[in-house]
């Protein structure tokens, strides 16, 4: 029996089967000209699909409304040709083998004016803000709150109709659904303030109507952190009975599975425990939960010195991710930069290629930017 063998098991989650456990975390590319994804589109997530990865997350795909993008060439989830590239990216996955899933996305005030497309439009947010105290864009109205979550759901039946295997919700990292959620960024005076629960709902009008949306058979996967990218030290919840109270809501109103964003897989969340924030997502919600955060390295994106880029990163063993797999602490794994420096990462795991893959990582990853 090989040490990767769980990793490589088909694993039958509610509402998704999976040939294996290896998830493809969403990474923004902007490789989209015009928000449409063309045939290199279609090109990259084939690959990595060929490559032996379960599911596919796409990267952040921006959803029907003008302040929804942030980033030039993100490809959009709506409109004719968009949802016609999609389409294409759909049945080359399936084709070869794998399952794919869009990440759904609203940047909220991290948007400047300018952005295609939007134009002019500033950014929305709870209070206009994209870090704590600084108004830059719009603080949205309950008008423009019912807008949003009626795009998100919109969405997500697109994603159902051209045949994709379930949707992400993307709440986490600082955007707009986790700019409700932290305190520093919303300070209104209504019914979407107060304590976390309060902030929380937002969050789940969006997911009861993208599950009116979808049916109760369709995924939705639900992407959080306790980080957000304007402070890596900023937390949600202190303890596990506020991460509980913080999540118990959202599976009810509708969540399948947990993505659990953390910049290292490996150190624990709370003390006391060894268990990382998708080993206490699980145990707290009874819902499957992906870990992720610089698999098969040996750092993480940025550290927190600063004094160090991804480029400094080395692949590393996964003996301490099978450890925690085995355990069932977690039930699937995002890859992130192993999987974009090498769309065969998971066929050469399962292979035990581990020399080849480490020249091959070495080297790409010192290409990245």
């Amino acid at each position: 029996m090989s040490r990767t063998d769980t990793l490589f098991e088909p694993v039958n989650l509610p509402k998704l089967s999976l040939k294996n456990r290896i998830v493809m975390a969403p990474m923004t590319r902007t490789y989209s000209p015009g928000n449409v994804p063309n045939d290199k589109v279609v090109d990259y997530y084939r690959r990595r699909a060929e490559g032996g990865t379960g599911l596919i997350i796409t990267e952040g795909t921006c959803i029907d409304h003008p302040s929804a993008s942030g980033y030039p060439n993100v490809p959009s989830f709506y409109g004719e040709e968009a949802l016609a590239g999609w389409k294409k990216v759909v049945d080359a996955v399936h084709a070869a083998g794998g399952k794919i899933a869009p990440q759904l996305w609203h940047v909220g005030a991290i948007r400047r004016p300018g952005v295609t497309p939007g134009g002019d439009t500033p950014g929305y947010s709870p209070s206009g803000m994209a870090v704590p105290g600084k108004v830059v864009g719009h603080a949205m109205t309950q008008d423009d709150i019912g807008a949003v979550v009626a795009a998100f759901a919109k969405a997500a039946a697109d994603a159902k109709r051209i045949g994709m295997d379930a949707i992400e919700l993307h709440g986490a990292h600082g955007y707009l659904i986790d700019q409700f959620f932290w305190d520093g960024t919303n300070q209104r005076d209504d019914d979407y303030n107060g304590d976390l629960a309060a902030r929380s709902r937002f969050a789940l009008e969006i997911v009861r109507a993208c599950r009116a949306a979808v049916g109760e058979d369709f995924p939705i996967i639900f992407r959080f952190s306790q980080w957000k990218q304007q402070n890596y030290d900023a937390r949600l919840c202190e303890t596990p009975e506020a991460l509980a109270d913080f999540l118990n809501p959202l599976a009810e109103a509708g969540v399948d599975i947990f993505h659990c964003s953390t910049r290292r897989f490996w150190e624990p969340e709370f003390e006391g425990s060894d268990l990382n924030l998708a080993g206490w997502t699980r145990k707290l919600t009874g819902k499957p939960a992906i870990t992720v955060g610089s698999v098969g390295l040996n750092a993480d994106f940025l550290p927190n010195d600063g004094t160090a880029d991804f480029r400094s990163a080395e692949p590393a063993s996964l003996d301490n991710l099978l450890d925690r797999l085995d355990a069932n602490e977690f039930d699937l794994v995002a890859v992130g930069r192993a999987l974009i420096a090498n769309p065969d990462w998971a066929n050469q795991v399962a292979a035990g290629q581990f020399d080849d893959l480490a020249a091959y990582e070495k080297d790409m990853l010192k290409e990245l930017v």
